[in-house]
Protein backbone atom coordinates (compact mmCIF):
# COMPACT_ATOMS: atom_id res chain seq x y z
CA UNK A 1 0.00 0.00 0.00
CA UNK A 2 1.30 3.54 -0.96
CA UNK A 3 0.10 6.46 1.46
CA UNK A 4 -0.38 9.29 -1.16
CA UNK A 5 -3.30 11.19 1.03
CA UNK A 6 -1.45 13.69 2.62
CA UNK A 7 -2.12 17.41 2.46
CA UNK A 8 1.62 18.37 2.63
CA UNK A 9 0.68 21.35 5.08
CA UNK A 10 4.54 22.18 4.89
CA UNK A 11 5.44 22.38 1.42
CA UNK A 12 2.66 25.08 1.03
CA UNK A 13 3.27 27.28 -1.42
CA UNK A 14 4.09 24.53 -3.43
CA UNK A 15 1.29 21.89 -2.74
CA UNK A 16 -1.50 23.97 -3.01
CA UNK A 17 -1.59 23.17 -6.62
CA UNK A 18 0.32 20.15 -6.74
CA UNK A 19 -0.15 16.98 -4.31
CA UNK A 20 3.13 16.37 -2.74
CA UNK A 21 3.63 12.37 -4.31
CA UNK A 22 3.82 14.41 -7.52
CA UNK A 23 6.75 16.53 -6.32
CA UNK A 24 9.50 15.53 -8.49
CA UNK A 25 12.99 14.98 -7.82
CA UNK A 26 15.60 13.36 -9.57
CA UNK A 27 13.44 13.14 -12.91
CA UNK A 28 10.33 11.89 -11.89
CA UNK A 29 8.01 11.81 -9.07
CA UNK A 30 8.45 10.84 -5.69
CA UNK A 31 5.41 7.98 -6.24
CA UNK A 32 6.44 6.94 -9.12
CA UNK A 33 10.41 6.33 -7.49
CA UNK A 34 8.30 4.22 -4.70
CA UNK A 35 6.42 2.43 -7.59
CA UNK A 36 9.51 1.49 -9.34
CA UNK A 37 10.99 -0.12 -5.93
CA UNK A 38 7.79 -1.87 -5.28
CA UNK A 39 8.08 -3.37 -9.00
CA UNK A 40 11.48 -4.38 -8.58
CA UNK A 41 10.57 -6.47 -5.81
CA UNK A 42 7.74 -8.46 -7.37
CA UNK A 43 4.73 -6.57 -5.85
CA UNK A 44 1.31 -8.01 -8.07
CA UNK A 45 -0.96 -5.34 -6.58
CA UNK A 46 -0.84 -2.15 -5.37
CA UNK A 47 -3.01 -0.06 -3.06
CA UNK A 48 -2.94 3.96 -3.38
CA UNK A 49 -4.92 5.99 -1.18
CA UNK A 50 -6.14 9.47 -2.28
CA UNK A 51 -7.27 12.75 -0.90
CA UNK A 52 -5.71 16.17 -1.73
CA UNK A 53 -5.89 17.16 -5.19
CA UNK A 54 -6.53 13.03 -5.46
CA UNK A 55 -7.51 13.02 -8.96
CA UNK A 56 -4.47 14.83 -10.54
CA UNK A 57 -2.13 11.19 -9.10
CA UNK A 58 -4.68 9.29 -10.17
CA UNK A 59 -4.33 11.02 -13.85
CA UNK A 60 -0.96 11.50 -14.13
CA UNK A 61 -0.51 7.72 -12.52
CA UNK A 62 -2.78 6.70 -15.46
CA UNK A 63 -0.85 8.36 -18.20
CA UNK A 64 2.64 7.40 -17.35
CA UNK A 65 1.40 3.85 -15.98
CA UNK A 66 4.78 1.23 -16.75
CA UNK A 67 4.72 -1.17 -13.75
CA UNK A 68 3.98 -4.65 -14.10
CA UNK A 69 1.02 -4.36 -11.26
CA UNK A 70 -2.34 -3.85 -11.08
CA UNK A 71 -3.61 -0.91 -9.16
CA UNK A 72 -6.34 -0.45 -6.67
CA UNK A 73 -6.86 3.38 -5.55
CA UNK A 74 -8.57 4.05 -2.29
CA UNK A 75 -11.15 7.12 -2.36
CA UNK A 76 -11.00 9.41 1.14
CA UNK A 77 -13.58 11.62 0.65
CA UNK A 78 -13.94 14.34 3.34
CA UNK A 79 -11.54 14.27 6.33
CA UNK A 80 -8.63 11.71 5.82
CA UNK A 81 -8.41 8.53 7.36
CA UNK A 82 -5.54 9.08 8.59
CA UNK A 83 -2.47 6.03 8.38
CA UNK A 84 -4.38 3.88 10.46
CA UNK A 85 -7.64 3.88 9.08
CA UNK A 86 -6.73 4.51 5.64
CA UNK A 87 -4.90 1.07 5.32
CA UNK A 88 -8.15 -0.83 7.25
CA UNK A 89 -10.42 0.18 4.74
CA UNK A 90 -8.61 -1.38 1.98
CA UNK A 91 -7.41 -4.75 4.11
CA UNK A 92 -9.61 -6.98 2.03
CA UNK A 93 -8.12 -6.31 -1.42
CA UNK A 94 -4.45 -5.71 0.21
CA UNK A 95 -5.10 -9.53 1.14
CA UNK A 96 -4.80 -12.20 3.71
CA UNK A 97 -0.98 -12.17 4.08
CA UNK A 98 1.56 -9.59 5.33
CA UNK A 99 1.96 -6.30 3.10
CA UNK A 100 4.33 -3.58 2.48
CA UNK A 101 3.19 -0.18 3.06
CA UNK A 102 5.41 2.88 1.97
CA UNK A 103 5.04 6.49 2.31
CA UNK A 104 4.75 8.33 -1.06
CA UNK A 105 6.64 11.57 0.31
CA UNK A 106 9.33 9.50 1.70
CA UNK A 107 12.67 9.43 -0.83
CA UNK A 108 15.17 5.91 0.35
CA UNK A 109 17.27 4.08 -1.69
CA UNK A 110 16.25 0.31 0.84
CA UNK A 111 15.80 -2.30 -0.88
CA UNK A 112 11.92 -3.10 -0.31
CA UNK A 113 12.70 -6.57 -1.67
CA UNK A 114 14.20 -7.17 1.87
CA UNK A 115 10.70 -7.03 2.78
CA UNK A 116 9.49 -9.26 0.09
CA UNK A 117 11.60 -12.15 1.40
CA UNK A 118 10.54 -11.38 4.71
CA UNK A 119 6.96 -11.74 4.12
CA UNK A 120 7.65 -15.07 2.68
CA UNK A 121 8.97 -16.32 6.42
CA UNK A 122 5.96 -14.42 8.15
CA UNK A 123 5.81 -15.67 11.53
CA UNK A 124 2.00 -15.80 12.84
CA UNK A 125 2.98 -13.97 15.82
CA UNK A 126 4.94 -11.31 13.82
CA UNK A 127 2.36 -7.99 13.65
CA UNK A 128 4.72 -6.07 11.91
CA UNK A 129 7.66 -5.43 10.45
CA UNK A 130 9.50 -1.85 10.71
CA UNK A 131 12.67 0.14 8.62
CA UNK A 132 14.51 2.73 11.27
CA UNK A 133 16.92 4.90 10.04
CA UNK A 134 19.17 7.14 11.82
CA UNK A 135 17.14 10.26 13.68
CA UNK A 136 17.06 13.46 11.35
CA UNK A 137 17.50 16.86 13.18
CA UNK A 138 13.87 17.49 12.66
CA UNK A 139 13.07 14.34 14.70
CA UNK A 140 15.92 14.17 17.17
CA UNK A 141 14.58 11.87 19.81
CA UNK A 142 13.57 8.58 17.17
CA UNK A 143 10.30 6.66 17.72
CA UNK A 144 11.64 2.98 18.66
CA UNK A 145 14.43 1.41 20.43
CA UNK A 146 16.21 -1.92 18.58
CA UNK A 147 16.97 -4.83 21.31
CA UNK A 148 19.49 -7.81 20.20
CA UNK A 149 16.96 -9.87 18.82
CA UNK A 150 15.86 -7.29 16.57
CA UNK A 151 12.54 -6.34 18.24
CA UNK A 152 11.15 -3.17 18.91
CA UNK A 153 11.62 -1.59 22.51
CA UNK A 154 10.36 1.26 24.19
CA UNK A 155 13.95 2.24 25.10
CA UNK A 156 17.41 4.49 24.38
CA UNK A 157 18.39 4.92 21.83
CA UNK A 158 15.54 5.19 19.75
CA UNK A 159 15.41 5.55 15.64
CA UNK A 160 13.09 7.09 13.63
CA UNK A 161 10.56 5.14 11.99
CA UNK A 162 11.08 5.60 7.80
CA UNK A 163 7.19 5.21 6.65
CA UNK A 164 8.44 1.74 5.05
CA UNK A 165 7.24 -1.35 6.59
CA UNK A 166 5.43 -4.94 6.33
CA UNK A 167 2.04 -4.91 8.17
CA UNK A 168 -0.17 -7.98 9.30
CA UNK A 169 -3.71 -7.87 9.43
CA UNK A 170 -4.04 -9.07 12.41
CA UNK A 171 -2.38 -5.92 13.65
CA UNK A 172 -5.57 -4.05 13.22
CA UNK A 173 -8.12 -6.80 14.81
CA UNK A 174 -10.60 -5.00 16.95
CA UNK A 175 -10.37 -1.79 14.31
CA UNK A 176 -13.29 -0.04 13.43
CA UNK A 177 -13.90 2.07 10.28
CA UNK A 178 -13.39 5.75 10.66
CA UNK A 179 -10.60 7.56 11.15
CA UNK A 180 -7.64 6.74 13.54
CA UNK A 181 -3.53 6.58 13.82
CA UNK A 182 -1.54 3.46 13.09
CA UNK A 183 0.89 4.33 16.13
CA UNK A 184 -1.40 3.33 18.97
CA UNK A 185 -1.38 -0.14 17.38
CA UNK A 186 2.31 -0.40 16.80
CA UNK A 187 3.11 0.67 20.53
CA UNK A 188 0.49 -1.81 21.52
CA UNK A 189 2.04 -4.83 19.68
CA UNK A 190 5.49 -3.90 20.78
CA UNK A 191 4.69 -4.37 24.32
CA UNK A 192 4.24 -8.27 23.39
CA UNK A 193 7.24 -8.45 21.79
CA UNK A 194 5.17 -9.00 18.11
CA UNK A 195 6.77 -6.17 15.81
CA UNK A 196 10.61 -6.68 14.86
CA UNK A 197 12.74 -4.19 13.03
CA UNK A 198 15.91 -3.35 11.26
CA UNK A 199 17.94 0.16 11.12
CA UNK A 200 18.75 0.84 7.26
CA UNK A 201 21.80 3.42 6.95
CA UNK A 202 21.53 4.62 3.88
CA UNK A 203 19.65 7.56 2.07
CA UNK A 204 16.35 8.49 3.36
CA UNK A 205 14.46 11.78 3.21
CA UNK A 206 11.43 12.29 4.38
CA UNK A 207 10.45 15.48 1.58
CA UNK A 208 8.75 17.32 4.29
CA UNK A 209 9.68 20.60 3.99
CA UNK A 210 10.50 22.88 1.36
CA UNK A 211 14.40 23.04 2.55
CA UNK A 212 14.48 18.81 2.51
CA UNK A 213 12.74 18.85 -0.57
CA UNK A 214 15.65 21.26 -1.74
CA UNK A 215 18.74 19.36 -0.19
CA UNK A 216 17.02 16.38 -1.76
CA UNK A 217 17.15 17.83 -5.22
CA UNK A 218 20.82 18.98 -4.90
CA UNK A 219 21.59 15.33 -4.59
CA UNK A 220 19.53 13.78 -6.98
CA UNK A 221 18.86 16.29 -9.57
CA UNK A 222 15.56 18.31 -10.03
Amino acid sequence: MVLAAGRGERLRPLTDHCPKPLVEVGGQTLIEHTLDKLAAAGVEHCVINLNWLGEQIRTHLNAVWRWPMRVTFSEEQGERLETGGGIFKMLDPLGPGPFIVANADVYSDFDLQRLAERARHWSENDAAHLVLVDNPAHHPDGDFGLDRASRLVDQAPRLTFSGLSLLDPGLFEGCQPGRFALAPLLRAAMQSGRISGEHHTGLWTDVGTLERLEQLRQRLGP
